[in-house]
């Protein structure tokens, strides 16, 4: 048995896609099931059973022995949450039952951490150990990955492998439901197709120019790639940056999804919201030689190709991965 939580979200159910097409058929899917807005994330997947998250310990506690590999990527993912008792309970006290039970059953873990770790990037983007009780998250969310990820540094019994993924920037099929988390190429869609423009945020630095703001997008089919690579091969165990290890500028992203819809670009600017705009992250890259060191040795989609694909394959039609 394979194990996915967060399997009706936007990363887990393109993982399950990607596993039921390398030719893995005993998927446990655990998530809340009860948003019908996710429904079309599974459909017509071939899942061997659904677990509430809820449930989900009590359920691992008595079948543990029968797991081969756990995927732990469900969690509160809301940069704009504030409330820390809603990421504790979901985030952070979830995943280190998870992590207890994998360790207790001998199970090899992957879970989700995030670039959001990494803060305003002070202390630069590289997957160092070294540096992780220095980072300073810009918001909750942040927090609550990185305090798990100092309590699984500290951890004396651990899984027979573990990872904690840095995910930077992901974008593509499947994120119907994130409604303002989504990912900026999904929003600069939806307002080509209703008003033939695209509003990017204004800078407010003067360090960088409207639309040049820099993230290091990263396609998630790619992103599936790397994590059935980390299941198969379990490489040196640790935290890993999950990006493309090349920033691009939000004006980038524009103009390859106009030009993926096939409209002349038309691009406005708008202030950041005041609520995100102290917490605001203007550049992120993935240092990426852990991954390339541990064996990985694909090429990541550019960001035209990922954008291309997205678009035309499944935007367009509201198709699923």
């Amino acid at each position: 048995m394979i194990i996915v939580t967060g399997a009706a979200g936007f990363i887990g159910s393109c993982l399950i896609t990607g596993l039921i097409e390398k030719g893995y058929s005993r998927i446990i899917a655990v998530d809340d099931f009860s948003r019908a807005e996710k429904k079309g994330n599974l459909e017509n997947k071939a899942i061997e059973e659904k677990i509430d998250r809820n449930e989900f310990h009590e359920w691992l506690d008595r079948n543990g022995h029968k797991v081969e590999f756990i995927f732990h990527i469900g969690a509160r993912t809301d940069t704009t949450e504030f409330d820390t008792n809603i990421f504790e309970k979901l985030n952070t006290g979830y995943s280190k039952k998870v992590w207890d039970l994998a360790t207790l059953f001998n199970i090899p873990l992957l879970y989700a951490s995030s670039a959001a770790t990494y803060g305003s990037g002070e202390h630069g983007y590289t997957d160092d150990h070294d540096i992780v009780s220095k980072l300073k998250p810009l918001n909750p969310y942040g927090d609550s990955k990185n305090d798990f990820d100092k309590w699984v540094l500290k951890q004396n019994a651990t899984p027979p492998f573990w990872a904690g993924m840095k995910f930077f920037n992901v974008y593509g099929p499947n994120e119907y439901h994130k409604s303002r988390m989504a990912s900026v190429i999904f929003h600069s869609y939806n307002q080509i197709i209703n008003s033939g423009k695209v509003r990017l945020f204004r800078s407010h630095r003067p360090d960088f120019g409207d639309g040049q703001q820099l993230r290091d997008f990263v396609y998630v089919k790619d992103v599936v790639a790397v994590l059935i690579f980390m299941m198969e091969n379990q490489p040196e165990p640790g935290l890993y940056n999950l990006g493309t290890g090349k920033a691009r500028t939000f004006y980038d992203l524009a103009t390859a999804t106009f030009r993926a819809a096939g409209v002349e670009p038309d691009i406005e600017f708008i202030d950041t919201p005041a609520d995100i705009r102290d917490k605001y992250q203007y550049f992120t890259e993935a240092e990426m030689t852990k991954l390339r060191k541990a064996g990985y040795t694909a090429e990541f989609t550019t960001l035209e190709n990922g954008v291309k694909d997205y678009v035309q394959n499944y935007l367009m039609d509201k198709k699923y991965f």
